[in-house]
């Protein structure tokens, strides 16, 4: 019988699991998704639509096609991050799997937490695609971690330019700012260096195993994060009037991200617009900042999402159907005297019998 690797091939494995595993699992699926559907009832019934409907007439429908473009961009480059996470872990699921569940996920991730969707999802459907729970946690803690450094170095360079101004009343001085941000760009170049010149290239810690990714791999991470935070801000800055920088508007949408860490809402709800109205409520009139934030996370949340609901139905009929097909596959395998051909990617291309 072919030997089947469990990243390579699916593991069918449910026929031969306990009775009592199998409704264990039925029964998660099924809180798994009354959850996500309490979620998005949750995120819908919060929005106020003739509001939404308000701001989106007051934008010219150019701004708000570019709009969508940078929004894409950025998903696409959020989506990079599992693709970065595939050469670090080696696994070998195809890029036209990958991208779509990475989009899933991030949307999700948005909208209805990270625990839905960056951990919940992506564990469901990289599992249902073959992936070991070991190669799935290796791929979500590097995603979590290039995304983190993207924000380390953009903050870094930032908070120590002092580019953004807070009121004196949230009690952080200028000065405060500008070490925060050194130590940053320290933190960001010590690991960089670390890739380049360690020779040690793995660590244990408890009972994992924590491997140091090569040099250019790194660089890729820097880049494709810090590309991504520079376009989500860049959309905001498109949203809102001439009177208010670029490098302004990347500076608070840095702060309300740590605001909204802290906080732990799903989709940031009123922790984004208070740090906002808050530093800018001198600048401009708080009506234009609501506006251009309302058209925000129309874009770059509740279309996304609405993509990702019918990307995901699609994405669990595919499943099915590859999985089908590998057991189909495996039956083959295990007929004696028969032996399959496979492609690169596992398919069985061809099964003959050996009459030796």
């Amino acid at each position: 019988m072919t030997r089947k690797e469990p990243d390579e091939f699916f593991e069918l494995t449910q026929r031969d699991a306990h009775p009592n595993w199998r409704w264990a699992k039925h029964i998660l699926t099924l809180v798994f998704f009354a959850a996500v559907a309490a979620l998005l009832f949750m995120l819908v019934d919060n929005l106020h639509w003739q509001e939404v409907k308000h701001a989106l007439r007051a934008y010219q429908h150019e701004t708000l096609a570019l709009g969508l473009v940078v929004a894409l961009i950025s998903y696409i480059a959020f989506s990079g991050y599992d693709l970065l996470g595939r050469a670090y872990t080696r696994h070998h699921l195809p890029v036209r799997q990958i991208l779509p569940v990475a989009f899933v996920c991030y949307a999700f991730n948005l909208n209805l937490s990270s625990w839905i969707g960056g951990v919940a999802m992506r564990y469901r459907l990289y599992s249902r695609l073959g992936l070991r729970i070991s190669t799935i946690t290796r791929v979500l803690s590097f995603s979590v971690f290039t995304n983190s450094l993207g924000y380390i170095i953009v903050a870094g360079f930032i908070f120590t330019a002092g580019w953004v101004k807070l009121p004196a009343s949230w009690g952080v001085s200028t000065a405060a700012l500008h070490l925060i941000g050194a130590l940053m760009l320290i933190l960001a170049a010590s690991y960089l260096l670390l890739c380049q010149f360690s020779t040690r290239r793995s660590w244990h810690w408890s009972s994992h195993e924590i491997h140091l990714p090569g040099f250019k791999l790194a660089l890729a991470q820097a880049g494709l994060s810090t590309l991504n935070w520079l376009l989500m801000a860049w959309l905001i800055f498109l949203l809102l009037p001439d009177a208010v920088s670029y490098s302004a508007v990347l500076g608070i949408l840095l702060i309300s991200g740590i605001a909204g860490m802290i906080a732990q809402i799903p989709a940031g709800l009123g922790v984004l617009e208070a740090v906002f109205i808050g530093i800018l409520q001198h600048q401009l009139p708080t009506a234009s900042i609501v506006a251009a934030l309302i058209a925000y996370r129309v874009i770059y949340f509740l279309l996304p999402l609405m993509a990702a609901c019918v990307v995901y139905v699609i994405l669990e009929g595919k499943v099915w159907h590859w999985q089908r097909r590998a057991r189909n596959n495996t039956v083959l395998n295990e007929v004696p005297g028969v032996i399959v051909v496979r492609s690169e990617a596992g398919e069985a291309l061809h099964a003959a019998v050996d009459k030796r």
